[in-house]
């Protein structure tokens, strides 16, 4: 048997017997992957605080450069403040909300957008000097990394970078241009004088990254500070066409439409379309544009909805052309330092498309075949249910949920016995004792969906394992959209 063929059946199997193999309850999962962002959270902690182990962090970031840079969120199982991830984590938030929002009860909702606030409050202090300097992280990754501290315990360098406007910044004040608008979009009915101040300071960074096009790794500080951990790989070109997306979106503007036409060919919206996430936004820019063309039919901007189409097809492996890889378990996969990043936006973008063609009476096209937008949901919902445990592991990636979840993951904050219960610190060294220790980490990260298994579903765990066992910001805000869909939508429990 020739190997694509083998793999279609596979996948075929796969979507036909597994699905059912275990009810999942999405509202608890849902309310989980909102309560997670308040184990993430930076700074000066809110008398609401749910995640009641945490305490206040980072409380002089900002002070190096006497500016405030306090709050925000930490990316990951460390204790830095990247910003461009931090940023697209909020553009996923938002992007929840605005789509799926209306699937959430108002106290979900609610949450979901205190965890949003969080990001954008801090994200407005990053672009609070602009023109003049742009502020990229806080905290030197690797004195960071040779530690292994709580966040409250942190005596490692907070050390605050800046990118002056001599240098270009275009990645990172595109996707902090995206955040904000999408973010005042998000606002618009329930603050509507917060949702002005975003949308007023993402169209002055817009043009800031505009006018000072590149990729804010390029230069050697940051670039020092800031790789090979968040590295603008992809450049900076599809995160200029993401900032203007969500401009035109959230301001219908034709000015943004005008940039839009203009730049699709030169800023590669065409390329590496079935790549979404942190680094590349090409497959997000397709989508969220493709919007316009369904509700407005906006014909001039086609062939960004002909790219998405095509993305969405890749996604059924019976269609010509390239195709998605799938897990003999049937997980969405990417090669990458944490695979579910991708199966999270990948799938967002799936059921997001799939609102589209509904709410259009429309079918996806995919030479001759056509698939309904049930299909492309049937999808998701096989990859949101492999997630919460329905897997050739039989356990959930998300912390906190279920019966069996990993119990020993890639966090300092988790891993440390909290403030509450031992006050005295625990040193950098002291620390590594803990990160060995065979004992499960005493502070459950509730929600927190981790970096998952391998290309072969195998899932070995461990702290150790950062790629498999660290959580990240950035997978769990898509699955916030996506838990509230599967949520109100019993056909599909």
């Amino acid at each position: 048997m020739k190997p694509s063929v083998y793999f279609v059946t596979v996948f075929i199997l796969v979507l036909l017997i597994l699905p059912t193999a275990i009810p999942h309850d999405y509202s608890d999962a849902l309310r989980k992957s909102i309560l997670f962002f308040e184990g993430q959270r930076s700074g000066r902690l809110p008398k609401q605080q749910r995640m009641a182990w945490r305490g206040n962090s980072a409380l002089n970031d900002g002070r190096n450069l006497n500016t405030d840079l306090v709050g925000g969120y930490y990316d990951a199982g460390d204790n830095v403040k990247f910003h461009f991830p931090m940023a697209f984590t909020a553009t996923m938030l938002a992007w929840s909300a605005i789509d799926f929002g209306s699937y959430m009860s108002p106290n979900d909702l609610g949450h979901s957008l205190v965890a949003l606030k969080w990001a954008t409050d801090y994200l407005l202090k990053t672009v609070s000097q602009l023109p003049n300097r742009i502020f990229v992280q806080v905290g030197e990754a690797q004195p960071d990394h040779d530690c292994w501290e709580r966040p409250e315990d942190m005596d490692t360098p907070r050390t605050a970078f800046p990118l002056d406007a001599s240098f270009p910044a275009s990645a990172l004040a595109g996707e902090i241009t995206a955040a904000l608008a999408a973010a005042s979009i998000a606002f618009k009915q329930s603050n509507p004088r917060y949702s002005k101040i975003l949308l007023d300071k993402a169209i002055r960074t817009f043009q800031y990254a505009d006018s000072r096009r590149g990729s804010y790794t390029d230069n050697p500080r940051v670039n020092k500070a800031v790789c090979p951990f968040y590295c603008s790989v992809n450049g900076y070109k599809d995160e200029l066409l993401w900032g203007a997306a969500w401009l035109r979106r959230a301001t219908g503007i034709d000015y943004y439409l005008r940039y839009l036409m203009n730049n699709r060919q030169a800023f590669g919206a065409d390329n590496n379309y079935l790549e979404f996430g942190w680094d590349n936004k090409v497959g997000g820019v397709n989508v969220l544009i493709a919007k316009e063309v369904f509700q407005k039919n906006m014909t001039v901007l086609a062939p960004y909805k002909d790219t998405a189409e095509e993305m969405m097809c890749a996604f059924f492996l019976e269609t010509t052309g390239p195709h998605m890889s799938y897990t003999p378990g049937g997980l969405l996969y990417k090669h990458g330092s944490s695979q579910l990043q991708n199966t999270a936006a990948l799938s967002f973008l799936l059921l997001t498309y799939a609102d589209y063609l509904s709410k259009s009476s429309q079918q996806l096209s995919c030479g001759n075949l056509k698939f309904q937008p049930d299909s492309l949901r049937r999808i998701v919902k096989r990859q949101v249910d492999y997630v919460l445990g329905d897997n050739p592991m039989k356990l959930s990636y998300m912390i906190g949920y279920g019966e069996r979840y990993p119990r020993l993951i890639h966090h300092r904050g988790s891993s440390v016995p909290s403030v509450t219960i031992h006050p005295t610190a625990f040193g950098c060294l002291q620390g590594w004792k803990i990160f060995s220790s065979p004992n499960p980490n005493p502070n459950i990260l509730i929600g927190a969906v981790i970096g998952g298994p391998d290309v072969d579903d195998k899932f070995i765990g461990g702290r150790t394992n950062a790629s498999e066992t660290e959580p990240t910001t950035y997978i769990n805000a898509p699955f916030v959209g996506i838990l509230a869909y599967f949520k109100s939508n019993p056909k599909f429990s």
